[in-house]
């Protein structure tokens, strides 16, 4: 797409499956967010995450524990900066009519959500499992992934039936 084309159709273009991509984008960017707030305290930056005062939340304990660094030899927010920036540039990608244009991206939108919608929910079992605690971070950023997948749903129906031949 012609970038001039492209840039006037994301700030500017409507239509119900942009509105919905502007949704995932700012919901993927809270993502972000948590995931920078958890990077800082787990790379001794900041020393204390604050948690609401009710809820079964201590994110420090786990943000510290061993669950939160048992994978490639990192802490675990720091891909999940990578994963939700991904999140949002494929939502991000391409114009007000890539279902029909190009139907792989919005198809592809929505199964990263739905992985993100997956991990995270795998990620909080195993979080209660060895801390009986959450974090509330990453509890905000689950709550953005259930959120994103509802909102991805209808433009990636419309790419995947273009892409069988249905639409």
């Amino acid at each position: 797409m012609n970038p001039t084309q492209l840039s006037h159709e994301l700030r500017e273009g409507q239509s119900p499956d942009m509105t919905r991509r502007r949704w995932i984008i700012g919901l993927s960017l809270v993502g972000v967010a948590a995931g920078q707030i958890v990077s800082l305290y787990q790379t001794g930056i900041i020393h204390h995450l604050p948690d609401p005062p009710i809820g079964p939340f201590n994110s420090d304990k786990v943000d510290a524990s061993d669950y939160a660094y048992k994978r490639v030899d990192t802490p675990d927010a720091l891909p999940m900066i990578v994963t939700y920036g991904l999140t949002a540039a494929l939502a991000g990608a391409g114009g007000l009519k890539r279902a029909t244009d190009k139907p792989l991206l919005p198809v592809a939108m929505g199964a990263k959500v739905l992985f993100d919608v997956l991990n995270t929910v795998k990620l909080g079992q195993e979080e209660w499992q060895e801390n009986k605690a959450l974090c509330f971070y990453c509890q905000v950023a689950t709550v953005a992934s259930f959120a994103s997948l509802a909102l991805a749903v209808p433009e990636a129906l419309k790419g995947l039936k273009k892409l069988l031949g249905k639409g």
